[in-house]
């Protein structure tokens, strides 16, 4: 779903990119406040995890399309919408300024329609009811499945929206949307039943992981304890695996938003996108790009918080 820039004017990208910085800035400041001991470790594990899962296409049947899981509820669920909010938005910074995944001026967009309506809509909305604290599996699942494909479904729609309001582009509304709507949908989800399995997972070996169960009143320890740097090796393995083996085991199809495009115009892509400056693999054009991207999201992420939580410290 990531939107590139041939679809945006000027006016809609500095609006969502202000909304999208706001949001950043307002998420810094509800981290620096959290008091788990894993949240450091855990933001920055999932952070590669997520990354290097979004670089798998998983093709829908019946369609001649792809798609590829958010990661948004997965990390609502295990630390918290603005916690999962910050993370997000570093794989999204990252895929548009390092891969060109995304266009630049469209990353706003894309922090909003992807890290947003996952992490700090699906999640609190439809989640946080569906499952509250229990580890019941059919809960988890019912919970994952049915908050992915709200956060699924609100980004398209959104997403519609945007290009509408952009104006920059000959894609009739209604039809577009007629696409958009269904296909991520299916997406949803699929994305839904993977993270469902996931948070079962979590909760069957290390229930107080789970963000509906962790105990922020507690004095934050020194040290993980043995399950959790357990769990925290099991991502950082999947991650690995997955980083190394995604030009294999990809679907080579368009995703659904090039999918909905292609519909419409018979081409995925409207324009020629224009490559960031910043971008050494564009379009993850290395076998080794998936590890590349997670180390340095996993970079990225621990320099930020540091400062914030050093901010904290010193407030203290």
């Amino acid at each position: 779903m990531h939107m590139a820039d041939a679809l945006v004017s000027a006016p809609v990208a500095i609006t969502a990119g202000v909304a999208a910085a706001t949001l950043i800035v307002v998420a810094s400041r509800k981290v620096a406040k959290i008091r788990r001991d894993d949240i450091l470790p855990l933001m920055g594990v999932m952070g590669a995890f997520v990354f290097a899962a979004q670089m798998i296409n998983f093709s829908i049947p019946g369609t001649g399309s792809s798609g590829h899981i958010i990661g948004g509820v997965l990390l609502a669920a295990l630390m918290g919408p603005w916690a999962a909010f910050i993370t997000l938005a570093s794989v999204l910074i990252i895929q548009c300024l390092v891969f060109a995944d995304g266009g630049l001026m469209a990353l706003g967009c894309n922090l909003i329609n992807m890290g947003a309506m996952s992490c700090l809509v699906a999640y609190p909305l439809i989640y946080k009811p569906i499952a509250g604290g229990s580890t019941s599996r059919w809960k988890i699942m019912a919970a994952s499945v049915a908050a992915c494909v709200v956060g699924l479904e609100a980004g398209a729609l959104l997403v519609t929206g945007e290009t509408e309001l952009s104006g920059i582009t000959a894609l009739p509304a209604s039809q577009f949307l007629m696409f958009m709507l269904p296909i991520h949908l299916a997406i949803g989800v699929c994305e839904g039943l993977a993270t469902g399995a996931v948070l079962c997972f979590v909760a069957g070996y290390k229930p107080d992981m789970l963000y509906s169960r962790a105990k922020s009143d507690e004095p934050v320890r020194r040290s993980l304890s043995r399950r959790t740097k357990t769990v925290l090796i099991a991502f950082a393995a999947v991650a690995l695996v997955l980083a190394v083996s995604f030009t294999w085991i990809a679907s080579s199809d368009p995703d659904g938003l090039e999918w909905s495009i292609s519909r419409i115009t018979g081409a995925t892509e409207l324009a020629e996108a224009v490559t960031p400056a910043t971008a050494v693999m564009p379009d993850y054009d290395s076998t080794f790009a998936g590890v590349l991207g997670g180390l340095i999201v996993v970079a990225l992420l621990w320099g930020f918080c540091s400062i914030i939580f050093r901010k904290r410290h010193a407030k203290a």
